[in-house]
């Protein structure tokens, strides 16, 4: 297998911890100025030419939720991130939507305003629509969390591969409230399990690349 991708982008981390949670072998290609070849590769397999790409035997597989789902059916003895009980999979793919949805589309929607090839001039009221979002969308998730274990229960799931990179940059853009005891929890939870510390170290020479100034921390 073939993961194309970045190890600061946070969709690349939600396909890179579900192939670390299942042993999976795969080979990285980082997509950057210096491998304008992956680009290409990348574009072969998906016209929009968006990180992740994942081939698997020779097929693309694109969209990160997609991905784990594909592994999940591809490699049925390996961890599941999806379980197979339908009520609990609909909880976990919610989750995943809301990580998604609310988290990402907010903290990447502050950020693009201080990308230059993006916008000139940052909207500072985009801005703050977007840390407003991320504002509203923390006590739900405070409500959802449990006190202990996973986002969707003991089970480590496509959930938690998307809440990981999620609250991971929502928390640099728009710090977690302190009353969000559990939330903050989680979050720590995450960045400690092998597979998401291991995104986070592979991406920490990167974090000048952080447009809001990456905090002295995580």
């Amino acid at each position: 297998m073939i993961l194309y991708g970045h190890p600061f982008s946070s969709y690349t981390w939600k396909a890179l911890i579900p192939l670390y949670e299942k042993g999976l072998d795969f080979e990285f290609r980082i997509l950057d100025d210096e491998h304008p070849e992956h680009w290409d590769q990348l574009r072969s397999h998906w016209v929009r030419g968006q990180m992740p790409v994942l081939v698997d035997q020779g097929q693309g597989v694109y969209e990160s939720s997609i991905v784990i789902e594909h592994l999940d059916i591809a490699y049925p003895d390996t961890p599941r991130m999806i379980p197979d009980d339908r009520a609990a999979a609909l909880r976990v793919r919610l989750l995943d939507r809301v990580f998604d949805c609310h988290l990402e589309a907010s903290f990447q929607a502050a950020v693009s305003e201080y990308i230059p090839w993006i916008t000139e001039t940052p909207d500072v009221a985009r801005v703050e629509r977007a840390r407003a979002t991320l504002s509203t969308i923390y006590p739900w998730l405070e409500a959802q969390i449990p006190e202990d274990g996973w986002a969707c229960g003991d089970e480590f799931s496509m959930a938690d591969c998307s809440g990981a990179p999620a609250l991971f940059y929502a928390d640099w853009t728009q710090p977690i409230p302190d009353e969000c005891r559990k939330l903050k929890a989680y979050r720590a939870r995450l960045l400690a399990r092998p597979s998401v510390a291991r995104c986070v170290e592979g991406a920490r020479p990167y974090r000048g690349y952080f447009p809001l100034g990456a905090p002295d921390r995580d």
